[in-house]
């Protein structure tokens, strides 16, 4: 049997793991030095107290699991005689998935049977959500991992996110973007436009003043790029700006029309810990990234 695996840097949570088939490993993040779990330390994401609590100064920390972690959540499968395919967030945005090889390597010399899959989403967030979904998707309609990993080879370069933030003092202190102090300077009200490329890393490609010319700007990516964006979700991932999506969807279907397959998504935290609270992405399927 196969077990599919994702992981909450993905946006995945445990109803959507059930609608699909998934099983999760959750991405933790630190506040005051307290190590916190996703849907272990608690069991519902409250996002509002979350951003609430990056905007009152707090900046949460991150850190890579370790390689006992991922033989924790993958022996009991290759145990039981599963194979395992796991849909994870980029690695280019993490050092995590040197200890998840090293696992792997240890757990198929333990388990010389046993099969491992990987897919890289070369995204976080709503990007990596909306590759998740497809391939949940896939595995519904009965797809063998062989071909789920054939079509992830030729379509995940064709699901771009672009995204704005609010706030830079996130990224700056994560150092995960680059390009973004040439393109951005101190000023009240110039937000950086961001794009993950083809290796899954965070660039700014740009500024814009104001949030509703950030949001066309976003939507222009989407008209000029766009390939068969009707037959796929269109996710929009924010950090606790409601209002802004409202805004994104309003000028989507101004420009797209009716008839898009829209999935909101509320950035996770230990991704929000990064990006910060009030940024918004869009990630659609398009002709390249």
């Amino acid at each position: 049997m196969l077990t599919l695996y994702t992981d909450t840097d993905c946006d995945m949570t445990p109803a959507l793991a059930r609608e699909y088939g998934y099983k999760f490993i959750p991405m933790p993040y630190a506040v005051d030095g307290k190590l916190i779990t996703p849907y272990v330390d608690w069991q519902e994401f409250d996002s509002k107290a979350f951003y609430d609590l990056l905007r009152s100064g707090v900046i949460p920390t991150t850190s890579a699991l370790s390689e006992d972690v991922y033989i924790k959540y993958f022996e009991p499968e290759f145990a039981a005689g599963n194979d395992i395919l796991y849909v994870h967030f980029s690695s280019g945005t993490s050092n995590t998935f040197e200890f998840m090889d090293r696992a792997v390597d240890s757990l198929k010399a333990k388990y010389p049977g046993r099969k491992f899959w990987a897919i890289d989403t070369l995204g976080i967030s709503a990007l990596a959500l909306n590759i998740v979904l497809e391939v949940g998707d896939l595995f519904k309609a009965g797809k063998s991992p062989e071909e789920i990993v054939e079509w992830a080879r030729v379509e995940v370069p064709k699901f771009p996110m672009y995204f704005i933030a609010d706030d830079l003092k996130f990224f700056r202190r994560s150092g995960r973007v680059s390009g973004l102090a040439a393109t951005m300077g101190s000023f009240i009200g110039v937000r950086p436009v961001i794009y993950l490329n083809d290796e899954g890393k965070m660039i700014s490609i740009g500024k814009e003043t104001g949030r509703a010319k950030a949001i066309d700007r976003l939507v222009q990516y989407v008209v000029d790029l766009g390939e068969d964006v009707k037959s796929h979700r269109i996710v929009i991932g924010h950090s606790d700006c409601p209002e802004l999506v409202d805004l994104a969807v309003e000028r989507l279907k101004a420009r797209l029309g009716d008839g898009l397959n829209i999935v909101v998504t509320v950035v996770n935290p230990t991704i929000g810990s990064h990006c910060g609270p009030n940024g918004l992405g869009i990630c659609f399927h398009a002709k390249h990234r």
